[in-house]
């Protein structure tokens, strides 16, 4: 292909035409500038281009300049007509841009190897787009809800701006800098709204004064205006956020983008597991008093868990509290349990997919971890629990179909009235409702599932036993939930241990009953 440099001013004559390489004055060697121009190969619809550029101080920094461009197009192969056209794409893009440096003939070369962008310089927001796009269609939707959030709340408004080869461990931890500033920010706003709410309560018994009513009026309207109450984000979530940032440059580096994952090597805050702790009666007087949960991970005792088990059994969703409370499934994985995978003979049940929600839209997947999908020996008692609510489920299902209304014939164990997927959410607002009917302690749902640990260790079982119940990955992640509880569970056992042994009762004045063995009654002066 055609290329040479020239040299050409930009004189025009008394009509304002340039006059070019008709100028009198380029003889003088000091007049004008040098150029150079290389045809490139034909874009993809055939018609011509070149490659144009001038302002070069002499002719031997255009024959430079028109080497490295020589030098790039001569990367790809003669017959390969794909990357010839990349190239030539390349060059026209620099062309447009008179201030643009020529691209690096070594980084061309290995980008152009291995199939990556030329004409752009990626950035960290780019390498988002391009690892979310992968993930879309290879991950659970629970999980890429997850990635993206952390990516549009956090990553990409602190990150995305910055060329990915030049990204740093400093970048990454401004990042995390900024949250801490937010959090203080934050924190600082709720104190300030508890403050004004507390200024808004009439704390005298009967109806406040005209002028209080007045004042009351005026705190409340202030307390409108003030910004709604938000979380932090605590130090398992800012793990969380580096995960997915690390995950990103992993995926990256797997592109051979870069070589070095700054997001591996930042400092952050442990995230420590909250501890499993029983509802004693001191922790449950305690909140009675002053509302504040002891820990975000609170277990019933077997006493609790059933007064609430007797005020729901006459629910319709019974069945699923007590598969959770007892054997520990999920909340989505007890709704998206199958008929076909309950075994009554062999008192048996399989996890093999889950229902959880995207946004509020129910979705079934896989269950959480490849260690959840396995199978939960169960017994006689929930076996027949199980019976009962598959008789009450065949009944709902025949008295719809006499009234002419219509019954899904989904296969699930639980589902809503009309033989549908059961949504996760009615079965964690159906429970709140009677925890609170009947004045329990408050847990979430997914507590329930923590006390089929603390069941496992009044049954005399360990924390091995504990991680099979339960389908743990690994007993240290049992360990960090459960050690607490387990602990706690271990000095009522103690407890109970030395209350078997009978004793006579102690005398009136305090002495024991057996001190008849080492001192002679009435003998006051025994020694």
């Amino acid at each position: 292909m055609k290329g040479s440099t020239y040299r050409r001013c930009y004189c025009r004559d008394e009509d304002g035409r340039a006059l070019n390489k008709s100028c009198p004055q380029l003889s003088s060697r000091r007049h004008g500038v040098w150029a150079v121009r290389q045809e490139l190969p034909p874009r993809q619809d055939g018609t011509r281009r070149s490659f144009s550029r001038s302002g070069y101080s002499s002719a031997k920094d255009a024959q430079d300049a028109l080497d490295q461009v020589r030098a790039l197009l001569a990367i790809p192969d003669g017959d390969d007509t794909e990357n010839q056209t990349r190239i030539g794409d390349l060059l026209e893009e620099v062309s447009k841009n008179a201030k643009a440096p020529l691209p690096d003939l070594a980084e061309t070369r290995r980008r152009l190897v291995r199939g990556q962008k030329l004409t752009a310089t990626m950035t960290v927001g780019d390498l988002l787009d391009e690892w979310l796009d992968v993930k879309r269609k290879s991950r659970k939707k629970t999980t890429l809800n997850g990635y993206e959030s952390h990516v549009r709340v956090h990553i990409r408004p602190a990150l995305a701006h910055y060329r990915l080869d030049r990204l740093g461990v400093g970048h990454v931890q401004q990042m995390f800098d900024g949250i801490d500033d937010a959090n203080e920010a934050v924190a600082a706003e709720n104190q300030a709204r508890r403050a004004q709410e507390a200024r808004c309560r009439w704390a005298k018994g009967g109806r406040p004064p005209a002028k209080e009513r007045e004042r009351l009026a005026a705190e409340r309207a202030k307390l409108a205006e003030m910004p709604p109450y938000r979380r932090i984000t605590g130090p398992a979530s800012k793990q969380a956020i580096r995960r997915t940032l690390r995950t990103a440059l992993n995926f990256a580096i797997g592109r051979e983008y870069i070589t070095f994952n700054p997001a591996s090597f930042v400092e952050l805050t442990p995230a420590k597991r909250p501890p499993g702790l029983l509802w004693t009666d001191e922790r449950v007087a305690r909140w009675r008093e002053t509302g504040e949960r002891p820990s975000s991970v609170m277990v019933w005792t077997p006493e609790q868990l059933g007064q609430f088990l007797d005020a729901a059994e006459g629910d319709r969703l019974y069945a699923v509290f007590h598969v959770i409370a007892h054997h520990g499934l999920r909340r989505g994985e007890a709704v998206g349990l199958d008929w076909e995978h309950v075994s009554f003979a062999g008192r048996q049940l399989l996890v093999a997919k889950e229902i959880t929600v995207d946004g509020w839209t129910p979705i079934e997947t896989t269950p959480k971890t490849d260690g959840s999908a396995d199978v939960v020996s169960i017994d006689r008692e929930t076996v027949a629990v199980l019976q009962a609510h598959r008789e009450r489920q065949l009944a709902e299902r025949s008295e719809r179909l006499d009234a002419g209304l219509p019954w899904a014939d989904t296969g699930k164990v639980f589902t809503d009235e009309g033989g549908g997927w059961l949504h996760p959410e009615t079965v964690s607002e159906t429970f709140r409702a009677i925890v609170a009917d009947e004045d329990l302690p408050p847990i979430n749902l997914r507590d329930l599932r923590h006390g089929a640990a603390a069941l496992i260790k009044a049954a005399g079982g360990d924390l091995h036993d504990a991680k099979v119940k339960l389908r743990h990955s690994t007993i240290t992640l049992t360990s960090d939930t459960y050690m607490t509880l387990f602990r706690e569970y271990e000095d009522e056992l103690t407890e109970k241990a030395a209350a078997v042994v009978p004793r006579a009762r102690k005398a009136a004045d305090g002495t024991s009953a057996h001190a008849s063995l080492t001192q002679e009654p009435g003998n006051d002066d025994a020694p």
